[in-house]
């Protein structure tokens, strides 16, 4: 099937536009990129968008807004699926891209705790994920094994979190997930992960998180 031509609106740092990114890159699907500032949000904006949020994905003069609902379009009509074929596996992988979405949750919980205790109980709720996931994954390098799919490209971008808490301090989130951490390995060297970011992400990321006024802001300002 011919592919309209696609634009994605975006914003530098969020996950869920990045889900999209890898999923455009990994069908080598030719789109444009816009960016937009989600603090002042333009009327175009805003007059595309229902929830006001990214990612958006231009189709031709159609629009389409959530990223699962954007990248199961983008598989849908490109060659070779990157969901398993086995209707019960591709429902069990939609189910641990709904889990992504949750570890999303529990990371903003993280940097924007206010105070130690919040912050330690939301360190250890991420940690409890991690070791959930562990019992799920197979032999690598990926979510089922060898083949890179949509569930993937979901945790590419959670993982690069990480990067960026642990240039401030050990958190031992992957300490007891060694699967998982593999599993971070592969994606965190995949082409289509890398880049799908700036080269300035890690910067904006932490400029981001020293704006927060939270806990882990004043651990990162110890660390200056």
């Amino acid at each position: 099937m011919a592919v309209s031509s696609l634009k994605l609106v975006s914003h530098t740092l969020c996950p869920y536009v990045q889900r999209a990114v890898i999923t455009l890159h990994e069908k080598q699907i030719p789109y444009e990129r816009e960016y937009v500032d989600l603090a002042q949000k333009p009327d175009w904006f805003l007059a595309l968008s229902p929830l006001g949020k990214v990612p958006l994905l231009l189709v031709g003069d159609a629009v389409l807004f959530e990223s699962a609902v954007i990248c199961e379009y983008l598989d849908e009509v490109t060659p070779g699926s990157l969901h398993p074929v086995d209707p019960l596996l591709k429902a069990r992988h939609r189910a641990w891209i709904e889990f992504g979405s949750s570890i999303l949750n529990a990371i903003a919980g993280f940097y924007s705790a206010q105070d130690e205790p919040t912050f330690v109980a939301k360190g250890q709720e991420l940690i409890q994920k991690w070791q959930t996931l562990e019992d799920q994954l197979q032999e690598g390098p990926f979510f089922s094994g060898d083949r890179f799919s949509l569930v993937d490209a979901v945790y590419g971008p959670i993982f690069r979190y990480f990067v960026v808490f642990e240039q401030y301090q050990d958190f031992g989130f992957f300490a007891e997930t060694p699967k998982v951490m593999g599993w971070r390995d592969a994606l965190l060297s995949r082409p289509s992960v890398m880049e799908a970011v700036l080269p300035t992400y890690a910067q904006l990321l932490h400029e981001f998180l020293l704006k927060r006024h939270s806990h882990l802001t004043q651990i990162i300002q110890a660390t200056l």
